[in-house]
């Protein structure tokens, strides 16, 4: 039962942090269904570490897309082009390192509750809703046409993801939105913003945790190793998924969704669940 349930956090995991849906607000309510059996501080440390496997689903995904060199003499074996991109993820990651850094345990202090999941779960999805119904002809509809203005723009808009509930895919779409881009061009460089944006705050987790002097067990170390595991594999069909979906729709159908999991989440706070 120990790692059925860890199986259903990665598969929570996987879907949940690639959809604009707030991973935050799903775990909260599967801790209560789906109580592990550990220390409270492996399980701070595993909600965050445990994105390491989604984080290689697009590394896997995206790689020929990412990888800067190639062996074409007629390149350098370099690809300007996607220098560029790397640069603009790291001018986009620099708010959330900077406010990582300094907020990051007063926000699991005095935000990680009900109330605020619940508030952030239905203002977001109000705000996809509002978008959707003023979106107008896109400005962006390629990758090389985002420039560090907009890659800047969208990482402030990140930060506001450290308030859980908010989702972190949720904050960076909407903000591409509002500056234009397409929708697979905003969800896209939302996918790559995540790799030194999920990677750094699961390295911080894990260093505070053994800082502390947390230590693993072996089965703490499966449980780690088969959420991430089970997580990379849900993420490849979660982010297949979301690029094929707004290919043909709009983000309005998370709107909703998010509203109607905000109610669910307070209803769980007042009922004492």
């Amino acid at each position: 039962m120990e790692y059925l349930k860890v199986i259903l956090y990665g598969i929570i995991e996987g879907i949940t942090e690639w959809l604009p849906i707030s991973s935050t607000g799903h775990l909260i309510l599967a801790e209560k269904l789906l109580a592990l059996p550990y220390s409270e501080a492996f399980l701070s440390m595993f909600r965050v570490v445990i994105q390491l496997g989604a984080i290689l689903a697009v590394v896997v995904l995206y790689f020929p897309r990412l990888w800067p060199f190639t062996t074409d003499p007629r390149h350098k074996y370099q690809r300007p082009a996607v220098w560029q991109l790397w640069f603009k993820i790291l001018v986009a990651t620099v708010p959330a390192m900077v406010l990582g850094l300094l907020l990051d345990d007063w926000l699991d202090a005095h935000l990680y509750n009900y109330i605020t999941v619940a508030a952030m779960l239905i203002l977001y999805g109000v705000f996809f809703i509002l978008i959707e119904n003023r979106h107008r002809r896109p400005l962006v509809r390629r990758m090389d046409q985002l420039t560090y203005r907009h890659a800047l723009i969208i990482g402030c808009w990140q930060v506001l993801a450290m308030i859980p509930g908010t989702s972190r895919s949720g904050a960076t779409i909407v903000g591409g939105l509002l500056l234009g881009l397409a929708r697979p061009v905003a969800a896209e460089f939302t996918f790559f913003l995540a790799i030194p944006v999920m990677a750094g705050a699961s390295g911080l987790k894990l260093v505070k945790f053994l800082a502390d002097g947390g230590t693993f067990t072996g089965g703490e170390v499966a449980a780690l190793a088969l959420g991430c595991a089970v997580a990379f594999v849900v993420s490849v069909a979660a982010i297949r998924f979301l690029v094929s979906f707004v290919q043909k729709h709009n983000f309005k159908v998370f709107g909703w969704y998010r509203i109607a999991l905000g109610a669910v989440v307070l209803a769980a706070a007042f009922l004492g669940f």
